[in-house]
């Protein structure tokens, strides 16, 4: 059996290879990524995730459990990234982003994504440690986040009323346009924050809200760092990709926001019985699963039924 100290290492090293490969030598493409380009990366990053999954199941102590909770994790996570994807396209739209500036944003929120998630992993796990009844505010903020999702219209940008706009305009210098991928510019010896910045903004404060919501979902299912951490960056990594297959068949997942609101009240009631009842980890990748597919499949045939109308 690996320790977990090598196991570390051996995810460090392979995360950071692909990201390498996904972010800084893709970058350098002269045209936009392809769907059949996006698709193919993102069947990549899940086929690792798998490899990662396999090598917890025949190398960690207690693989067996340890690689059901990854996958299980992995599914919650990637769900709900597939979800903020959407919040994504909607301000890449709202912000009139040129398509070949979206990739550079992507990499910028992706990696800061990253450092973020870790952040409130470990202090989520920390809190618990600590005081352990904090799984019931969890549970409740995790209850309030499936019914957000399920019953309102979701994240909206008003550029007028939004905070972090409103924050840049009053402490710095914004200039309206895009300059290819500067994020910053420097004119007549003063310093001005280009549109590209104020989307970036906007894309990890609307990560940040779901990470939220998303990381209690995953300390439902375990409790092991390790495990929270490496199935929340194998969902986050390949986003990037992910978004622009994403964005070429939206009506594919028409309903997947109530799936992912019924995932999150699901694992709601788990982590506030788990004093009483703790639901195998089986059990719930099963369960998670099941919904997920019966939401995209229904979103399908909702497609197919409209398109022969």
């Amino acid at each position: 059996m690996i320790d977990e100290f090598l196991s570390w290492i051996i995810f460090v090293i392979l995360v950071s290879i692909l990201l390498f490969v996904d972010i800084f030598f893709t970058e350098k493409r002269k045209e936009n990524l392809s769907f059949k380009g996006s698709l193919a990366w993102s069947g990549v990053w899940i086929f690792t995730a798998l490899l990662f999954c396999a090598f917890i199941f025949f190398f960690r102590k207690s693989g067996d459990i340890k690689s059901i909770e990854f996958l299980t994790g992995y599914l919650i996570e990637k769900s709900l990234s597939v979800d903020n994807l959407f919040v994504f396209l909607m301000i890449f739209n709202v912000m009139n982003v040129p398509a070949a500036n979206q990739p550079h944003v992507l990499k910028w929120g992706i990696l800061s994504a990253i450092i973020f998630r870790i952040i409130f992993i470990l202090v989520g796990v920390g809190l618990i440690n600590l005081f352990q009844p904090i799984i019931y505010l969890f549970g409740i903020i995790l209850l309030y986040a499936s019914y957000k999702m399920a019953f309102t219209s979701g994240y909206k940008v008003d550029l007028e009323k939004n905070h972090v706009i409103k924050f840049i305009k009053k402490f710095f210098n914004l200039n309206s346009g895009y300059k290819g991928k500067k994020f910053f510019l420097k004119e007549k010896k003063k310093v001005f924050v280009t549109s590209l910045f104020l989307t970036f903004l906007l894309i990890e404060s609307s990560d940040i809200v779901f990470a939220v919501d998303s990381i209690p979902a995953v300390i439902a299912i375990t409790k092991d760092t390790f495990i929270i951490i490496t199935s929340n960056i194998f969902a986050v990594l390949g986003l990037r990709a992910l978004y622009f297959a994403i964005a070429g068949v939206v009506e594919l997942f028409a309903y997947l926001k109530y799936g992912v609101a019924l995932i999150l009240f699901y694992v709601s009631i788990k982590m506030m019985i788990s004093e009483f009842y703790v639901i195998p980890v089986t059990t719930s990748l099963i369960i998670i699963a099941t919904i997920l597919l019966c939401s995209i499949l229904l979103s399908v045939i909702r497609k197919k039924d409209s398109s022969s109308k």
